[in-house]
């Protein structure tokens, strides 16, 4: 679910944390990827043309599809991707699950309905909502990314907190995922909107974590409550508090606990609130130790044409093609970013040279003395 309104609060009072960028912008960086998120959106993907979405036994195959040309259209870029899957859930999540759960139940219901009544956009709209990363998905995007030669790794607990323990670790540049709460648990940088299917055709969001603290004026754990206060997966929201009051609420009283003390903020409280397990959550998540390498490797073709030809009926022209294209990548190994031929210098208004290369604050000195 992530933050309900944290990007609006952003963009409303620290806009210069948020920018849109193209894929070629990403070049040399190496991005750890929450791959629930990009499943999720695989899945409930529009059919593209010339694209199955299952096989003719009815395997579901599209989220297959986007990771494979995704990923592909990622490495062409030069951008490194590390994909990073969940683990096992906090205890404090169960409650977000089970809300879930009974939203998938009355999603049935309104398919259910919506067939009998023959309403196709109702109809494609609840399968959107029935979509779910099931273990055999995962298990098949793992095989699929292991064949392409790209890395990936199970988290212990949360893949956002995972992702965003390796970027602050400089194991990688930046975090990925749709999830805003990536940020509350310490992303340097979060990408959204890598991995959504080209179709939509979404710009890349960057957010800068020290810019967001910076235009909000807070510290990381007055994010944090922020965040908490405006609902994330393990407390329920405020009732009648929203982006905008929840960020003055923390602005004007400094902690989530000064907040809560107020009359008309107390009234809309959650009864058993475990907003001090939630914030502990963040600050001290279940990451791995982040010492593992990863390494980006050359793709098993003929695995590739196995698995996603043989078994799940992809087009093999289309699979050898994308294949090529790893294969073309791989050869060219780490493309470096231009940033790195150049030296910045600290030292500001440095004197200027004219194309004779004569300082030129030391020629206008030497007029000066021969008008003198």
């Amino acid at each position: 679910m992530g933050i309900k309104g944290l990007k609006q609060v952003i963009a409303d009072r620290a806009p210069a944390a948020l920018r849109t960028v193209e894929m070629p912008h990403l070049v040399g960086r190496k991005v750890a990827i929450d791959a629930s998120t990009s499943l999720y959106q695989f899945l409930v993907a529009v059919r593209s043309e010339g694209q199955s979405l299952a096989t003719s036994d009815g395997r579901t195959t599209s989220h297959l599809i986007g990771l494979l040309y995704r990923t592909v259209n990622m490495i062409e870029s030069g951008l490194k991707p590390l994909y990073i899957f969940d683990g096992k859930p906090p205890t404090l999540k169960s409650g977000e699950l089970e809300k879930r759960r009974e939203r998938r139940e009355k999603a049935e219901v309104s398919l259910k309905e919506a067939e009998e009544e023959g309403n196709t956009e109702e109809i494609l709209k609840q399968v959107k909502r029935l979509a779910k990363v099931t273990p055999e998905i995962n298990e098949q995007a793992r095989r699929l990314l292991k064949l392409m030669g790209v890395p990936f790794f199970t988290a212990p607990c949360e893949a956002e907190a995972e992702c965003a323990a390796l970027a602050k670790a400089g194991k990688v540049w930046a975090a990925a995922s749709q999830d805003m709460d990536t940020l509350l648990f310490g992303a340097p940088v979060l990408l959204r909107n890598l991995t959504v299917p080209a179709a939509r055709k979404l710009p890349i969001e960057e957010i800068h974590l020290d810019e967001v603290l910076k235009g909000l004026g807070f510290t990381q754990d007055q994010l944090i409550d922020m965040g908490i206060i405006l609902g994330c997966d393990y407390c329920d929201s405020i009732r009648g508090v929203g982006p905008k009051s929840g960020y003055e609420l923390i602005q004007a009283h400094g902690s989530l606990e000064a907040a809560i003390k107020l009359e008309k903020v107390a009234k809309g409280v959650p009864e058993d609130w475990p907003f001090d397990m939630a914030r502990e959550l963040f600050r001290s998540a279940d990451v791995s130790d982040c010492t593992e390498n990863f390494s980006w490797d050359k793709p098993d073709v003929e695995g590739l044409v196995e698995f996603l030809v043989n078994e799940m009926e992809f087009n093999e022209q289309r699979v050898r093609a994308a294949a090529a294209k790893l294969q073309k990548a791989a050869g060219k190994g780490q493309q470096g970013r231009i940033d790195s031929f150049f030296k910045i210098s600290s030292k500001r208004n440095q004197p200027s040279k004219d194309s004779k290369g004569t300082d030129s604050s030391k020629r206008n000195g030497s007029r000066k003395k021969a008008k003198k």
